[in-house]
C-alpha cells in the first residue's frame, strides 16, 4: 500500500451520497467444499489441493471461498478424491434456511469495514466500467498493454473486490493514467463528480446489486447441477462396413436449453433435447435454441447453437452473453480501435463486449438447423 493512497484517503473525509453496496458481493458461489473436506479428514485445503495438482491452489482457494464459480469437471474431480458425488458439493441457495452471511462468516475479514471506502470502491468500479463503455480505445487489450492492468485485475476493480487503499502501487498508477490524474485525491474527486452528475447510474448495478448477484448465483448453480446430472451423454454412430475400428468417432451429446423471452433474451429452460458438440468443445458446452431470428434471416429461430463458456469469442463469430439469469445471442465485430462490439438485429442492439465481465461472454462453436 503506497503512502500516496493513504494520504489521499485521509484527505477525502466527506463521503459521497449514499451508494448501495453489497457487502457479500465477493461470495458468488457458496458451496459445501470446506465442510466436505473437513469430513474427509483433510484439515487444510493444501492437503486436498496436493491430491489434485491440475487445479492451482489459488483457484482451489477461490472456489472453496465462493469467490469464483467452479466448472463441472473441477467439481467432479474434487468429489472423486473425497469419494463423494459432485452434487454433494453444491448448496441449494433456494432453501429458505440458507443464509449467505452465515455461510461466508469464516471467510470475512475480521477488520472493521470502512463504509466510505467500500462505497468508493463501488463508484470506482462503475467509473472504470463507464470509461471502457464510452471510450473505444480502452479495450481489454489496451488496458493490459498500455496501462499494465490484466483482465483479471480489471474485472476485480469493476466488481469492487478491494477498496482503493488495498490496491498496490502498480494498479493505482494504472488507474491514475486511465483517468488522466496525478494523485488518488484527484481520482477520488473525478469519480465522485461523475457520480454526483448521474453519469455512473447506468453502471452501478453491475458492480454491486445483491438481487443481481443472487440471480446470477442461482442461474450458475442450476447450470452446474444440470451438467452434473449427466446431461453430457455419449454415443457412437454406426460405422460404415469398410471403416477400421480405429476410425470410430465418439460423439458427445450436450443438453439443449432455451425459451424465447421479450427483448431478444433467452431463458435457460431445458428442452429435453440434446445436440452433438464439436470435439473442441469444453466440458461446460451446452446447446441453446434461440427461438426467434434475433440476428436476422441468416440465423433462423429454429437454430440450435452450441455454446462454450470456457472459450472467449472472436470477431466475425457469434457470442452468447449473460444478462442476469438469461442469455442473449450477438454477432461480433471489431472497430478500428480494436474494441469488440456485439450486435442484434431484432431487437436492434449494440453491446460493448469489452465492457462486460469476461465470465459473462461465451463463444458459439457450432450451429444446427431443424
Amino acid at each position: 500500500m503506497g503512502a500516496r493512497t493513504k494520504q489521499a484517503g485521509a484527505a477525502c473525509k466527506t463521503p459521497p451520497r449514499a451508494v448501495r453496496y453489497d457487502p457479500l458481493r465477493a461470495f458468488v458461489f457458496p458451496n459445501n467444499l470446506r465442510e466436505a473436506r473437513r469430513r474427509a479428514g483433510l484439515g487444510k485445503l493444501l492437503q486436498l489441493s496436493q491430491k489434485i495438482p491440475e487445479i492451482p491452489y489459488i483457484r482451489f482457494s477461490k472456489i472453496e471461498r465462493g469467490e469464483v464459480f467452479a466448472r463441472a469437471d473441477e467439481l467432479a474431480r474434487i468429489a472423486a478424491v473425497m469419494d463423494l458425488s459432485p452434487l454433494d458439493l453444491l448448496i441449494d441457495v433456494e432453501d429458505p434456511a440458507f443464509d449467505l452471511a452465515s455461510w461466508a462468516a469464516p471467510f470475512v475479514d475480521p477488520d472493521p469495514v470502512d463504509p466510505h471506502e467500500e462505497q468508493f470502491a463501488v463508484l470506482l468500479g462503475a467509473a472504470l466500467h463507464m470509461r471502457r463503455a464510452t471510450d473505444r480505445s480502452l479495450s481489454i487489450a489496451a488496458l493490459n498493454d498500455r496501462f499494465g492492468l490484466p483482465p483479471v485485475i480489471v474485472s476485480r476493480i469493476e466488481n469492487a473486490c478491494k477498496t482503493l487503499d488495498r490496491w498496490n502501487d502498480h494498479v493505482v498508477d494504472g488507474l491514475l493514467r486511465i483517468f488522466a490524474v496525478r494523485s488518488t485525491a484527484a481520482l477520488r474527486r473525478i469519480v465522485e463528480e461523475d457520480f454526483a452528475g448521474g453519469r455512473l447510474a447506468p453502471f452501478l448495478d453491475s458492480v454491486s446489486n445483491p438481487e443481481l448477484r443472487r440471480e446470477k448465483t442461482r442461474a450458475r448453480i442450476a447450470e452446474l447441477r444440470a451438467q452434473l446430472l449427466d446431461v453430457h451423454a455419449t454415443a457412437s454412430p454406426p460405422l460404415p462396413r469398410a471403416a477400421a475400428p480405429e476410425a470410430r468417432i465418439s460423439v458427445r451429446l450436450v443438453a439443449v436449453f432455451g425459451m424465447p423471452l421479450p427483448d431478444g433474451l433467452i431463458a435457460l429452460v431445458p428442452t429435453g433435447e440434446t445436440v452433438a458438440a464439436p470435439v473442441r468443445g469444453g466440458l461446460r458446452a451446452y446447446g441453446l435454441r434461440i427461438g426467434r431470428p434475433t440476428l436476422g434471416g441468416g440465423m433462423p429461430g429454429n437454430a440450435t447453437l452450441v455454446v462454450d463458456p470456457d472459450r472467449f469469442p472472436s470477431s466475425g463469430g457469434l457470442a452468447v452473453i449473460t444478462e442476469g439469469a438469461h442469455r442473449r445471442v450477438l454477432t461480433l465485430g471489431v472497430d478500428r480501435h480494436g474494441a469488440m462490439t456485439g450486435y442484434s438485429e431484432n431487437p436492434d442492439k449494440a453491446v460493448m463486449i469489452d465492457a462486460l465481465d469476461p465470465s459473462d461472454v461465451a463463444a458459439v462453436i457450432a450451429a444446427t438447423f431443424d
